[in-house]
């Protein structure tokens, strides 16, 4: 299973990758694994300000649906558009192609209840 080094996760599965105070934010290797072949995402937030913890869209594959989780409070400045025409980009390069959105942060502090790479590959055994 891959947990890449540089970026920070939640229980709920979700990466993160910091940059200033935009964060990119996608689904991990071992999400993608658990659900299966991805058929549809789905992310109608664009231009919203959430909450950490709210839902920001779903991601739907052959057997279920699961809701994705915004890890950090602010804005969806941009939504992958590769994801409407390619969902299956999720399997195959979560870290990469397969990203889902991007996020002005409006506390950039909350990162640090976020788990870094060895505390999530702890969780997920």
């Amino acid at each position: 299973m891959n947990i890449p080094q540089d970026l920070l996760y939640t229980s709920e599965h979700e990466w993160i990758k910091m940059e200033g105070d935009i964060a990119t934010v996608g689904i991990t290797d071992y999400a993608q694994s658990q659900l299966g072949d991805i058929v549809f995402v789905e992310i109608e937030t664009k231009g919203e300000n959430l909450p950490g913890g709210e839902v920001f869209g779903t991601v739907e594959a052959v057997k279920t649906v699961s809701d994705l989780f915004m890890p950090l409070s602010g804005e969806i400045i941009e939504v992958n558009p590769t994801l409407l025409a390619q969902p299956e980009s999720v399997n195959k390069d979560p870290y990469g192609d397969g990203w889902m959105i991007k996020v002005r942060l409006s506390n950039p502090e909350e990162a640090s209840a976020l788990m870094k790479a060895d505390q999530y590959s702890a969780l997920v055994g």
